[in-house]
């Protein structure tokens, strides 16, 4: 069992689940929420009561979005804990593809592209990400978007494409514009500087400067 720094233990509920595989603590962010590794093959996000709320959106989404994308399949849940298979392929920002910048970034413009045709909109019964205002300016097209399209929520596998998606507690219909800017304005920080160009032409989309500027404000506030 290897848990960073930060890391809370590893609840009782999270070893019984794992039945004697080993158990990883692989993700803890900035809400005191602890992602373990069952074996590799499951994953169990564990957040603070404050915070559970999130993780009953995310179920919803999870359930409603496979029947249409690569996302993680929920095996069980319960108050502040949420249990599921895991996706093939590696985060975005795993050391393996930080070093290739540029074939992770195609990735994840092509696998952001991918999310946009395939969550039919028309079905969706989610409405705009939490952060995305009332009054945001007309759509360019409405998408069911993902919500938190920054790059760490993009896997991809061995072959250098996009595998899937993780993280869904925000997916809903929104300007596609929202999840474009997100994504981009990450890039840099995740990455390289110069890889925009290179996001926006593996998503297939010219830049439009004026949307971008405004979801990222939105995002970063």
């Amino acid at each position: 069992m290897t848990l960073p720094a930060d890391a809370k233990p590893v609840p009782n509920f999270v070893v019984d689940l794992a039945g004697g595989r080993e158990i990883t603590s692989v993700w803890v962010n900035e809400l005191g929420g602890t992602t373990f590794s069952l074996g590799g093959e499951e994953f169990v996000k564990v957040y603070p009561d404050a915070h559970a709320d999130l993780l009953v959106r995310e179920e919803q989404r999870l359930r409603w979005a496979v029947a249409f994308h690569p996302v993680p399949r929920v095996l069980s849940s319960g108050p502040g804990w949420l249990h599921t298979v895991a996706l093939a392929g590696r985060s975005a920002v795993d050391p393996h593809w930080v070093a290739r910048p540029r074939t992770a970034t195609r990735a994840i413009g092509e696998g952001l592209r991918r999310l946009h045709d395939s969550l039919p909109v028309a079905d969706c019964p989610f409405g705009p990400p939490s952060w995305i205002p009332a009054d945001a300016p007309a759509a360019d097209l409405l998408v069911v978007c993902h919500g938190d399209a920054c790059p760490p929520n993009t896997l991809i596998g061995d072959d250098a494409q996009c595998s899937g998606h993780v993280d869904f507690s925000d997916l809903g219909v929104a300007d596609r514009w929202s999840d474009i800017a997100v994504a981009a304005s990450l890039l840099e920080s995740d990455f390289e500087p110069g890889l925009e160009a290179e996001f926006l032409d593996a998503y297939g989309i010219d830049a439009d400067e004026e949307r971008m500027a405004y979801y990222r404000a939105r995002w970063e506030e």
